[in-house]
């Protein structure tokens, strides 16, 4: 059993103002795995002021000494990976396998590449006599996810103590252990008092408190298109800055010189990876009409090798959805697939056989799908992919395109036609013959999947002020 039912402020865990505490539920058997408390209004209110008061002298701490601090956080993290992989395992239903293997190392990734990027980065640069000086922007509210738990509480948390930023972190309160896991390595490796601080709760009681602070300079936020709308308009009246990673529904354009064995069966494990609970999940399989038929057939094999297991197990490849919440969404979009004429090819609605504990999803697929269909459109978060037909490049690209989001894209053919393709897709990545992703470069998204860059350089720069000093210097004129 976890139990942090502390917050951690100016350097210490401390009690909540108001003691109300929730269980944290295992999706792969419905139990407690353990408890936190709920914040409120008067606790983001002393975790705001310690990271206020804490800014004035960090932010002129010297690279460094900033080195040095997340060098610490580093070795801290290393020794507690597993730890990371285990919690993220209970919490939120991730395979114990994928969580060794991607869930916890992504969280060391990002500390490694903001510390990367400290060493070499430049924060004065000089036009003539004028100086453009990078300076952190204040002190940020951090507002993270449950589906990637520590990789997006790292690829904030990372780069703005990197650039001298001072904080407050609300975890989902789903998935909230790696995150006081994280802490605890924050704690030992020594920063000031009141730079990293830590209060657990849900969006009404600690997201909308920490939004709308007057004395909150940035809120980076990841999660619901919906909650982002929200959070965007508390945050409004102070005119803060704000940076958002959003919702997802990625086209996987299979080209008519694709290899459909391969691209086919490995856009289904990747559409599966984390129960499909990615926002870059690839959902939509766009793939020549003509080839509509094979492609289903390769599809449904893939699947059918893909059987839901409790992901502390082994050899679990697909694990639960994260809550009950999410089952019954899921559920929803399934029947509603199925009553707009959607071809089943795989799975459906209900549990899967035998399995009458835990939040597990039938791996899914939908062959026959148009881009109208409901399935299409919404952001599902479930291993479900829809495969839609187009009868030319130029339709493939217009239904590519054709949804509110825009955060990534996946094209396979050959590589010169890939990316040709790919620079007509809007989104913030697209992915060509199945490429990873890349730590040290940006991820974000266009339309309504967010504004702003996380991760490398560009994820760096989005927690620093530039400021132009005129007449800094002579400049002789020749």
């Amino acid at each position: 059993m976890y139990e942090y039912t502390h917050f951690y402020i100016e350097g210490k865990w401390v009690h909540p103002e108001i003691e109300r505490t929730i269980e944290v539920i295992n999706p792969s058997t419905e139990r407690c795995v353990g408890l936190i408390s709920l914040g409120s209004n008067a606790d983001v209110n002393k975790a705001v002021y310690a990271a206020k008061m804490a800014f004035a002298s960090y932010s002129q701490t010297s690279v460094d000494q900033r080195v040095a601090w997340l060098e610490a956080i580093i070795a801290g993290y290393q020794r507690r990976i597993n730890d990371i992989a285990e919690a993220i395992c209970a919490e939120m239903g991730a395979p114990i396998t994928l969580a060794n293997s991607a869930h916890a190392p992504s969280g060391l990734a990002h500390f490694m590449q903001a510390l990367a990027t400290l060493k070499q980065y430049a924060f004065e640069e000089y036009r003539g006599s004028t100086c453009l000086r990078k300076e952190p922007v204040g002190v940020c509210a951090l507002i993270t996810p449950w589906n990637w738990p520590i990789n997006q509480i790292a690829c904030k948390v990372a780069p703005a103590l990197a650039a001298g930023c001072t904080m407050v972190l609300k975890p989902s309160e789903i998935a909230p252990f790696d995150a006081a896991i994280l802490t605890e390595i924050i704690d030992e490796a020594g920063l000031p008092h009141g730079v990293f601080n830590l209060v657990n709760g849900d969006g009404p009681g600690v997201g909308r408190a920490l939004s709308a602070h007057p004395d909150v300079d940035m809120v980076s936020f990841t999660g619901s298109t919906r909650a982002g709308i929200e959070i965007a308009k508390n945050a409004a009246n102070t005119v803060k800055r704000i940076t958002q990673e959003l919702g997802g529904k990625s086209a996987n354009i299979l080209l008519h010189d694709a290899d459909f064995e391969t691209a086919v069966s490995s856009g289904v494990r990747s559409c599966f990876v984390n129960s499909g609970q990615s926002c870059n999940a690839p959902t939509r399989m766009l793939v020549p009409a003509s080839k509509l038929d094979r492609v289903t057939e390769i599809a449904k094999a893939a699947a059918q090798n893909i059987e839901p297991k409790d992901a502390a197990l082994a050899e679990s490849r697909l694990g639960p959805v994260a809550s009950k919440a999410q089952y019954d969404k899921v559920q929803r979009l399934i029947k509603k697939a199925i009553e707009e004429g959607a071809d089943l090819v795989v799975g459906g609605s209900g549990k899967p056989e035998g399995m009458q504990t835990g939040y597990f999803v039938k791996p899914t697929i939908f062959s026959n799908v148009s881009s109208s269909m409901t399935i299409a459109q919404d952001e599902v978060f479930g291993p479900v992919l829809a495969i839609l037909p187009y009868k030319d490049e130029a339709e493939a690209i217009a239904i590519a395109n054709d949804t509110l989001y825009g955060l990534s894209g996946y094209v396979s053919g050959e590589p010169e036609h890939a990316r040709r393709v790919a620079k007509q897709i809007r989104t913030g990545t697209v992915h060509i013959n199945g490429a990873s992703v890349d730590y040290c470069s940006p991820f974000g998204g266009y339309k309504q999947s967010g504004n702003g860059r996380e991760w490398g350089l560009e994820g760096f720069e989005a927690f620093l002020e530039v400021k132009t000093i005129l007449g800094y210097r002579e400049v002789q004129v020749v």
